[in-house]
């Protein structure tokens, strides 16, 4: 992800809700991060402040002004 320089962010839900509802985001998108650690740091820290919710993290393609990727890191 960060190789194609795409932009990482982290979204979290109620697992009932994952289907059938928008996803809410953690902070902001973090824009032209390069150090995966910086995102994984971010990704735990989710994880333990919404230890009952599904978090995925997602890959925002500037070019293409979408996502380019999106996957579960996390399942309740």
């Amino acid at each position: 992800m960060i190789a194609q320089g795409w932009n990482p962010a982290i979204e979290h839900v109620e697992p009932e809700r994952s289907f059938n509802h928008y996803w809410y985001m953690w902070k902001l998108p973090m824009f032209g991060e390069q150090n995966v650690d910086v995102v994984l740091a971010e990704l735990e820290s989710c994880h333990r402040e919404h230890p009952g919710h599904h978090v995925r993290l997602i890959g925002y393609d500037n070019y293409a002004q979408s996502q380019g990727t999106a996957f579960v890191v996390y399942r309740a």
